[in-house]
């Protein structure tokens, strides 16, 4: 429990909350409902002494305006609340500000054009039938064991060119990574993959190809070569990236079409709302919430904070507010979403957004062709989780077998 002599004295004891993102009431049954009721019981920024304490930004128009300010909003070993320990280097290139971001977001964009993307559809393609006929015939699965946590992970996998059969162990350490343990435990999950990833690296040096760790290790930034600290780092951000964020995604977008039978039918019924559908959905069912230091003091907002805050950027706050959305707990396959922070704004947004938005469509298609009728299976229930990332941790689903 927070008490009062960790929080500062420049804060207003009134825009203090006693909130912990990694044990949110109410997250295992909704984590976005859970983050709904802080929003709404809360003042547009808040303090609280979590975790060294940090200010929470609650609305969408506020979070427009520091997401592309850099230069007061700084990334550098912020992104993370906490943020991992002095040990543990940037996070590259989430926490590298610019110009020196762009030398090493060049090679994720390389491996993220619009014909390796293509590719990659066609590979999530057929990956996604096959895992759907292998349980279709059951008439129920696990979505996240049995779907969502294959299908991203392995398309990943291949960009990467690592062993698929080291999936598993990839997953729990991203879990941990992203929603449990102490500090501690996190920083340790840290140093473990930068050991798993050292020696593919060593690999790869020696046998280098056109995969996107060969391509990292091919970075020169500026006139120097880029160093094998700054390679394992990146490495293990986009490893992270890639193994966590859309099977989240595509899991709670699930749970929401198992619960929703109007919404599914009228996908299954008219696919080519799909793509508008997708904006929509992951407007409603953002997940990431993002670290920032200040670099100056600020105003905000009509809230002053000093030089060396943390502050914390919750995506799903800004998707979620009355201000900027009608009715923004109600999904509208119908309505103009575009303009959601569901892949970030800025320099720092998400560079596989398109990848994602690939092989959720490619996700639906496949699914709702084949099975178009399912709900959550009777007597049990979805369990969702919060922290950096929100996710879903179980979602068992049944269907009508002919």
């Amino acid at each position: 429990m927070a008490t009062a002599s960790d929080i500062p004295a420049h804060v207003p004891p009134e825009l203090v909350r006693d909130v912990d993102l990694y044990n949110l009431p109410g997250a295992a049954e909704d984590v976005h409902l859970a983050w709904k009721k802080v929003q709404d019981s809360s003042p547009d920024i808040f303090f609280t002494p979590r975790y060294g304490g940090y200010w929470v930004v609650t609305r969408h128009e506020l979070l427009s305006r520091i997401f592309p300010d850099h230069e007061r909003f700084s990334s550098h070993k912020a992104i993370g609340i906490p943020p991992l320990g002095p040990e543990v280097p940037p996070q590259i290139p989430i926490e590298i500000d610019p110009p020196q971001h762009r030398y090493f977001r060049m090679p994720i964009n390389l491996a993220l054009s619009p014909k390796k993307i293509q590719d990659y559809g066609e590979d999530a393609r057929r990956l996604a039938i096959e895992l759907i006929e292998g349980f279709r015939a059951r008439g129920e699965c696990e979505f996240v064991a049995d779907f969502a946590g294959h299908l991203p992970m392995d398309i990943f996998l291949s960009m990467v060119d690592l062993p698929r059969e080291d999936r598993g162990y990839l997953v729990a350490q991203t879990e941990k990574m992203t929603r449990g343990g102490s500090e501690a435990d996190r920083n340790r999950t840290v140093q473990e993959i930068f050991g798993y990833l050292d020696g593919w690296i060593r690999k790869r040096r020696e046998q280098p190809g056109e995969d996107l760790i060969s391509q990292i290790i091919r970075i020169k930034v500026g006139d120097r070569p880029i160093s094998h600290q700054e390679i394992l780092s990146e490495c293990a951000l986009v490893l992270f990236g890639g193994l966590d964020t859309v099977a989240s995604t595509m899991a709670f977008i699930a749970r929401f079409l198992a619960e929703n039978p109007q919404h599914r039918r009228e996908l299954a019924a008219r696919p080519e709302l799909i793509p508008q559908a997708i904006e929509e959905l992951v407007r409603r069912f953002s997940i990431p919430s993002i670290g920032r230091v200040l670099t100056q003091d600020v105003e905000l907002g009509g809230v002053r904070m000093k030089a060396g805050d943390k502050v914390m950027l919750n995506i799903c706050f800004g998707n979620l507010d009355e201000g900027a959305w009608a009715e923004p707990l109600k999904v509208d396959f119908c309505r103009h979403a575009q303009e959601h922070l569901g892949f970030g704004k800025g320099n720092h947004k998400c560079p596989g957004a398109n990848l994602a938005r690939r092989e959720l469509k490619i996700f639906l298609e496949e699914w709702l062709a084949r099975i178009p009728e399912f709900s959550i299976k009777p007597g049990e229930r979805a369990v969702t989780m919060s922290g950096n990332v929100s996710g879903v941790k179980y979602l068992p689903l049944v269907w009508p077998v002919n």
